[in-house]
């Protein structure tokens, strides 16, 4: 293998000097490798061309490689399967065919294969070569970023499907409460993480309520949290006893789980509306807060281990609300883990409830109240949450 730099002339008033190219050439002749090295030359092309004399010899050689001149008549590797070997580890690099093989159906075959061209022997002068190098760099350049969009959109697309899974409308027809939800993510390209919530109706008075987060910010927690939300919903509609629902629900983290490590944290509430009352289940969840009577309050809950640790009952503890004037507050804890910007110190359910009692707060009509409320906790935190958002808000009457 061997290495020659060549540096371009520069010319008094000339702009600025194109990109030095970094080629790799695989070819066992001496005779062409010396022709291509010429050629090079004479177009007083800025390069750094490296030779390899096969397929084994080239994949030690590709480090910091934008564009192959590949032969495809090699000791180790011949046509077309030679091309396709060398494009497996070729990455990011532009690949050129370069042979003396003048027929048009193997250049054809060449580039569909994945060459971005193909240059026969001979047939070829410096300036056309360097040329076609560069243009095969910029090709390939274009065909990446190209690559990358798409699969930004893709991930869109999914996160779209995703949020329509973890995020449905409330399924209920009572008019006496409004419920609003909110959801935010935490993380680049807006992609959704695990947290999840839902409300069912179940008769004229009862709605049932969860929100949850599995731990973790990827498609994979996403696509759980999706299964979680839709199996609790099944198991609502199905009239299975709430006390357990939390339990086979736990059973469905532990069974499609990727990995043991992963656990959920949920908030189930099943409120009576009729009575103004309320069933609260937390598994290792921050508590729902009650905005009544002017305050707010974090509901005084006994509270699980989370879901997914290890099987046990999650306590249930019952919360009566003043009749017909009453919200409730449910949200996962990206919420509170941001700074308050004293300090080290967080947020919290203490911080949330004072952010609540502020008077703006008071006076915030409840259905901008969790964006306002994400406002000012990424205004503490001094910037974005790290964590995804998501709240709801049940609100029977005026709530404050």
């Amino acid at each position: 293998m061997t290495e020659r730099s060549v540096a371009p002339r520069t010319y008094p008033g000339a702009g600025a000097a194109p990109e030095r190219l970094r080629v790799l050439l695989v070819e066992d002749d001496e005779g062409d490798a010396f022709l291509v090295r010429e050629l090079l030359s004479e177009a007083e092309a800025p390069f750094e061309l490296t030779i390899a004399t096969s397929m084994r010899e080239a994949a030690t050689s590709m480090t910091g490689v934008q564009c192959v001149l590949l032969d495809l008549g090699l000791p180790d590797a011949e046509g077309i399967d030679g091309l396709r070997r060398l494009l497996a580890m070729a990455g990011s690099a532009a690949v050129c065919v370069l042979t003396g093989r003048s027929d048009e159906h193997l250049g054809v075959a060449a580039v569909a294969e994945g060459a971005q061209d193909y240059l026969v022997k001979g047939q070829v002068d410096g300036v056309l070569l360097v040329r076609a190098l560069r243009y095969a760099v910029e090709r390939k350049r274009s065909d990446e970023n190209a690559r990358r969009l798409r699969e930004v959109e893709l991930r869109q697309d999914e996160s779209a499907r995703l949020e329509r899974g973890l995020l449905p409308q409330p399924l209920m027809d009572t008019t006496r409460v409004a419920v609003h939800t909110f959801y935010r993510p935490g993380r680049a390209l807006g992609l959704l993480g695990g947290d999840f919530f839902d409300v069912v109706q179940v008769g004229e008075d009862r709605l049932h309520v969860i929100v949850g987060d599995v731990c973790g910010h990827s498609v994979d927690e996403a696509a759980l949290g999706v299964e979680l939300r839709v199996a609790w919903r099944a198991l609502v509609l199905a009239g299975v006893p709430d006390d357990r629902i939390l339990p086979a629900l736990e059973q469905v983290l532990m069974t499609e789980r990727r990995a043991r490590e992963v656990f959920a944290t949920v908030a189930f509430v099943v409120l009576d509306l009729a009575a103004d009352r309320a069933t609260v289940r937390l598994a290792g969840h921050p508590p729902p807060v009650v905005l009544a009577q002017g305050r707010a309050a974090p509901v005084n809950a006994r509270t699980g281990i989370v879901l997914g640790v290890r099987p046990t009952p999650t306590p249930a503890t019952d919360v009566e609300f003043p009749a017909d004037d009453w919200s409730l507050l449910m949200y996962t804890d990206g919420l509170i883990e941001g700074h308050t910007g004293v300090g080290k110190e967080r947020l919290d359910v203490d911080g949330l409830c004072g952010l609540l009692d502020e008077p703006e707060g008071r006076g915030m009509p409840l259905d901008g109240l969790p964006a306002w409320l994400v406002g000012r906790a990424e205004q503490g935190n001094g910037g974005p949450l790290a964590d995804d958002v998501a709240m709801l808000l049940i609100a029977r009457g005026g709530g404050r």
